[in-house]
């Protein structure tokens, strides 16, 4: 197929049901020729816009939200438009924008044309692109307009394109929160909340699939690099990454001497999770159990323009992968989180 996505097509079959949205915040949309057949109402303020249809996140998201079956706990907010340009290149991510496009159209969403179109019809944003190379240049659109934005995983594909995102939110004063959906695994939360104990040391785990693209625990890795940190907090000092045809392991060094560990899986069992050697108890946590924990924080996140992670923490994330990508080209050498922040314009 062709390699980019027709912009007159979904702009013009979208027009049944982009004709149901106002200016003043209300969406209505009754039965017509997508199948789209409950009517829909979204106050101001309420209103969310997806940027990027090549994620199956984009299509779990609006499902939950626009469902007849919405809970209050989602308080009235709703997707009402999206644009569907994610990656211009990623094979994989392309071919899926026509069906998931059709999928959120079916939802009562509007498909329009441009990240522009897209932030005049909405209050808050989930930029869901699959390509984290396209997250700088997408997330400074919404930054101009100050509405917050949910930036999904990876943040960026590079540290200093991390670093340049939240360095720019915070001189516009945005909101921005990024995470993972493994962070909010619940027994993940318990083991944060303290059932084990002080946590002494983690190894979690998750697939590694590799997209030529990106740096290698950027595209996938990351999932098990946020349980780990979800787990073991911040303060990494150092990272050495192991890697051979059958397995990769990454093992970081916290300033407190504790030491944590992330897992790659390269073949077998392909699954996400981790054990919490904790003061008390040894507990094993995962697997992933959906989007709606997520979704839940993104929505409380919206409401109160704070985020639950903070940009040091996720910078951090990245520099873990960062330096995990150093160790590899160096053959396995010790790498200093300083040095990688230093060298992308983060502290040090």
């Amino acid at each position: 197929m062709s390699m980019r996505y027709d912009r007159r097509k979904f702009i013009q079959s979208a027009a049944v049901v982009g004709a149901g949205l106002g200016m003043g915040g209300r969406l209505t949309a009754s039965p017509n020729t997508v199948g789209y057949t409950r009517t829909l109402t979204v106050e101001a303020g309420r209103r969310i816009g997806i940027i990027g249809l090549d994620t199956s996140h984009a299509t779990a998201f609006t499902q939950v939200l626009n469902g007849p079956k919405a809970s209050d706990e989602y308080a009235g907010y709703r997707v009402v438009a999206a644009y569907p340009q994610g990656s211009l290149d990623i094979v994989s991510s392309v071919e899926r924008i026509p069906a998931y496009t059709e999928q959120v159209r079916k939802q009562g969403v509007e498909i329009v044309g441009s990240v522009a179109e897209l932030l005049q019809r909405v209050d808050v944003v989930l930029l869901e692109t699959n390509d984290g190379r396209r997250h700088l240049e997408q997330a400074l659109q919404v930054f101009e307009t100050g509405k917050p934005v949910f930036i999904d995983k990876p943040v960026a594909a590079s540290l200093r394109d991390a670093v340049a995102i939240y360095a720019a939110a915070e001189k516009r004063a945005v909101p921005v929160f990024s995470s993972s959906s493994l962070r909010y695994t619940p027994n993940v939360q318990e083991a944060v909340a303290g059932k084990a104990g002080k946590i002494l040391g983690v190894d979690a785990w998750s697939p590694m699939k590799i997209e030529k693209t990106h740096p290698d625990l950027f595209w996938y890795g990351i999932h098990g690099v946020e349980t780990l940190f979800t787990l073991m907090g911040m303060g990494c000092r150092s990272v050495r990454r192991t890697r051979t045809e059958e397995a990769e392991v990454v093992t970081g060094i916290w300033a407190d001497g504790r030491i944590g560990t992330f897992r790659g899986l390269l073949k077998g069992k392909q699954d996400y999770g981790g054990t919490v050697f904790g003061e008390h108890s040894i507990l094993t946590v995962g697997p992933h159990v959906g989007y709606e924990p997520l979704l839940r924080q993104i929505i409380r996140f919206f409401q109160s323009g704070r985020s639950p992670v903070s940009a040091v923490e996720t910078t951090e994330i990245f520099a873990f992968m960062e330096a995990a990508e150093e160790s590899k080209r160096s053959g396995g050498k010790m790498v200093e989180l300083e040095k990688v922040l230093r060298k992308a314009g983060g502290r040090g």
